[in-house]
């Protein structure tokens, strides 16, 4: 059997409020303008704020091009930018949510590349309240 320290935590609870580790594509081009305007950095980092309201960090992986088509069958090909965040399936559903809005788009992508998800703290670190 393995021994976990109090150093590291290994987040597995019920299945409600396992933790998961999930990636989301999102946009970079603002709807409706044919690809010519793009969201700004002050507008993503708004975004990032409200997710780490949610859950309390996120990773921003570099941007990638991808494409897709669209429920109303327009095809896009766009860079998007992949962002791992570490969260319940409630959470990241409302993220989700939040995300469709917030970026007016037509549909989000998002997976889960992991359900164990390991953060380990060096010795002493206090959690904050």
């Amino acid at each position: 059997m393995n021994h976990i320290t109090m150093s590291e935590r290994i987040i597995t609870m019920s299945e409600e409020n396992k933790q998961m580790l999930w990636e989301l594509l999102v946009p970079t081009v603002r709807p409706n303008t044919d690809g010519e305007k793009f969201f700004t950095l002050r507008y993503h980092r708004v975004w990032d704020q409200k997710v780490r309201e949610i859950t309390r960090g996120l990773t921003v992986m570099p941007p990638t091009k991808g494409q897709w088509i669209s429920p109303s069958g327009t095809l896009f090909v766009e860079r998007m930018i992949p962002v791992r965040i570490i969260a319940t399936r409630a959470q990241i559903e409302e993220i989700m949510d939040m995300t469709l809005a917030f970026y007016e788009q037509q549909a989000i992508l998002c997976y889960r590349i992991s359900d164990e998800v390991f953060i380990r703290t060096a010795k002493g670190v206090k959690n904050a309240s």
